[in-house]
């Protein structure tokens, strides 16, 4: 389980379970989510609450995913500084997961 701190003054924090991590890795959610300034702001977070409402309207919603939305994406404490820091986490993540493959796919 990791933490990530929603706001600047660290005095709400939520907790991110690696499920959450594969959820957003599934449905590549945060795929083209920045514009090209790389600035995290709350218009950031309106738009990957949209697209993952667009997601749960179609077909029969996967519990990872409401599991996501319920605990994070939809969290009263989330803002667009937590959200930040929920893409730092997972950035980190995916070096770590593929730093792991590259260790294991190594020959002596």
């Amino acid at each position: 389980m990791f933490t990530i701190l929603c706001n600047m003054k660290g005095s709400r924090k939520l907790n991110v379970e690696e499920a959450h991590l594969n959820t957003i890795e599934h449905y590549a959610l945060f795929s083209d989510l920045l514009d090209s300034n790389g600035i995290v702001e709350d218009s950031v977070l309106e738009k990957l609450r949209l697209n993952v409402r667009s997601l749960l309207a179609t077909g029969e919603p996967d519990p990872q995913l409401i599991d996501l939305c319920e605990h994070i994406l939809f969290h009263n404490d989330m803002k667009a500084f937590g959200l930040h820091q929920l893409i730092l986490l997972y950035i980190d993540w995916e070096k770590k997961k593929l730093d792991t493959l590259k260790a294991s796919l190594k020959v002596d």
